[in-house]
């Protein structure tokens, strides 16, 4: 594999005089690959059934032309104001019910029957013009599904389809009532149409009701780019993309990506530090102008199972970004250092968002490779010395690693309906498990949870797997690998019940959980020989070998054989004794890295990357702040 570099274009925005030079400069910058068209509807259909195609065609013209492959997007994230006089009741609406009205992006239901037709219908035409456009290599389905918290709407289209999915999945009333337990509160259903949506309710509703709404809104999406994408396939063999977004866990992307070719996702590490990251005061100072050293790895290598391999960077921030609540520069250096992270762990493609920087609109403030007036923006000279860093690595290869972490986003689903404390999300757990396998050195992939091959693993993760089926138990137990399971792995039945077998039920572990506590932030737990509990614990019972303890006696990891639970959330320190003794045992080296390094192996070559203001001196090398070194069978190439 040779990795590419690309950016995200919007000719509609500039003078048709101004595409050609801009054309011209990508290829120059060492820029291959072009997205446009995704935001474009008012413009490609000005009027219903209007079409003005003829710009959008001299676009693609002028961009292959100068040798760039094209990514056309479907428009279908930004439907047009008339599409809301055509289709008034197509608006997503919020948990208090509160329509989202136009007027930005996203603003649709994916309930909505009315809408996914006018989606099928704008999609058949562009497929049926481009199809078979030389330049158009690829195609982009929609944008960032789930972006601004509109995957779940509580509109009159979801209520309808969600009694029809109810009625599809139980068959009839008394089977949904015994599912849910709707004995409890007299909350039992005399029909489907007497079903809601879990909103407005007085305190909080039932968590089977929630789980099971949330899988309907996952499957719409599913649906909604599915139908995309089946008209595209029969018209192009161009591969389909997606660009997810980072901590957006509200629908299931691996469902998604079984209709796509790439996965991709859209990263804008300091924009994420300050938005989507649960970290204190200190450590978002350290990393302010840097990132956080392990949010866009996690994402590069989830995203990288969601492609079954095959996964881009969409969107990579250049610069300043204008959405999160403080949006300060990268640090020199960090654009490149984004750009070879994504490459080390797998990226075919990373594509920078955008190319010149909007002078208009929300995006005002949002940095580009190019300023408006056109001239260099910042992150333009990091961008072209990448094109020659990827020219001096050659060709990498993607090769499976020793470790993994089992990832389920129903999981996510069922915590968010039943946190039991409000220190504890399915989104921190997984990604303080992958913190400290990070800080031992170990590459990871990421695994879904109906995986049942588990071939060439020697140490797997499982956090907070809130169902565990037995076919999965009986897999983990038989791969051969150590497995880590919990805290809260096989909490609950698929119906969102305690199983039969109580928890976490895993056969072959004598493990029992008798109770289970939420810890508020003051109150932590130490465990004998170093380490502290935070947010949850459980107190555990069997005759599993204990592994380790608290300092109070209770047992914390237990373990039979090459299966461990942890009935705990474990702070940095037990998570590093828990990754190092699980790694020992399966037979693997760890390391302890310099705070802020970071490493990744990707065939021959080992990519190291300091996300530190400072220099680290790391294997006989100096790297600078903000700085990346590569070697190739133990010889530095970069």
């Amino acid at each position: 594999m040779r990795p590419e570099l690309g950016v995200c274009y919007y000719p509609e925005h500039w003078p048709k005089e101004r595409w050609a030079e801009d054309a011209a400069r990508m290829v120059e910058m060492g820029l291959t690959w072009v997205r446009i068209g995704e935001f474009a509807w008012s413009r490609i259909e000005p009027v219903p059934g209007q079409l003005q195609l003829d710009w959008l065609d001299r676009a693609i013209e002028v961009l292959g032309a100068a040798g760039l492959k094209v990514v056309l997007g479907t428009p279908t994230a930004t439907p047009p104001r008339w599409m809301i006089d055509r289709h008034p009741d197509m608006l997503t609406v919020d948990a208090d019910g509160k329509p989202r009205k136009f007027g930005s992006r996203r603003h649709y239901c994916f309930s909505h029957a009315g809408y996914l037709d006018e989606c099928v219908r704008i999609t058949e035409i562009l497929a049926r013009r481009y199809a078979n456009n030389p330049h158009v290599a690829a195609w982009q389905i929609d944008n960032e599904y789930g972006c601004h918290d509109t995957t779940l709407s509580y509109s009159e289209a979801a209520r309808r389809g969600f009694r029809n999915w109810l009625t599809a999945r139980y068959g009839d009333v008394a089977a949904l009532n015994r599912a849910w337990g709707n004995v409890f509160w007299s909350m039992e259903y005399g029909t489907f149409d007497e079903v809601d949506l879990p909103n407005l309710t007085v305190t909080d509703p039932n968590p089977s009701h929630v789980l099971a709404f949330r899988r309907y809104s996952s499957d719409q999406v599913v649906r909604f780019n599915r139908a995309q994408a089946e008209v595209l396939k029969a018209h192009t063999n161009a591969p389909l993309i997606h660009n997810y977004m980072g901590r957006v866990l509200e629908f299931d992307h691996f469902e998604v990506g079984d209709d796509l070719d790439i996965a991709s996702w859209d990263s804008y590490p300091i924009g994420f530090l300050s938005d989507r990251l649960d970290e204190d005061a200190a450590h978002k100072l350290a990393f302010l102008q840097q990132g956080d050293p392990d949010m866009q790895a996690m994402h590069h290598d989830l995203y990288r199972a969601v492609g079954r391999g095959r996964w881009w960077v969409m969107e990579q921030q250049p610069g300043p970004v204008n959405w999160a609540p403080y949006n300060p520069a990268p640090l020199p250096g960090m654009v490149r250092l984004w750009s070879l992270e994504a490459v080390a762990h797998g990226a075919e493609v990373v594509s920078y968002f955008r190319w010149r920087q909007a002078p208009f609109a929300q995006e005002q403030y949002h940095a580009g490779l190019l300023q408006p007036d056109g001239r260099d923006a910042v992150g333009a000279d990091e961008a072209a010395q990448v094109a020659g860093d990827l020219a001096k690595l050659g060709d990498l290869t993607q090769t499976q690693v020793q470790v993994a972490i089992l990832f389920d986003y129903p999981s996510d689903w069922a915590w968010a309906a039943q946190p039991q404390g409000a220190g504890f999300n399915y989104f921190n757990l997984i990604l303080s498990a992958y913190k400290a396998l990070r800080r031992a050195g170990l590459s990871v992939d990421f695994l879904p949870s109906r995986q049942r091959d588990f071939d060439g693993y020697d140490l797997i993760l499982a956090p907070g797997l809130a169902v565990l089926p037995p076919d999965l138990s009986a897999a983990l137990s038989a791969s051969g690998a150590q497995v880590v399971l919990g805290p809260r792995s096989g909490a609950i039945t698929e119906e969102y019940q305690v199983p039969e077998t109580g928890r976490p039920g895993v056969a072959g572990l004598d493990v029992h959980i008798d109770l289970v506590e939420s810890l508020p932030p003051d109150h932590t737990r130490a465990v004998s020989g170093g380490g502290q509990v935070i947010h949850w614990q459980e107190q555990l019972s069997g005759t599993a070998k204990v592994l380790l303890r608290s300092d109070a006696g209770a047992p914390v990891l237990m373990s039979s054989g090459g299966l461990s639970y942890l009935g705990a959330f474990p702070d940095e320190a037990l998570w590093d004794r828990i990754v190092e003794q699980a790694a020992g045992r399966a037979g693997l080296a760890v390391m302890r890295l310099p705070e802020g390094l970071r490493l990744r192996d990707m065939g021959a070559h080992r990519f190291a990357v300091n996300y530190n203001a400072h220099a680290v001196e790391w294997n006989g090398a100096q790297l600078e702040p903000c700085g990346v070194a590569v070697w190739k069978d133990g010889a530095r190439v970069l």
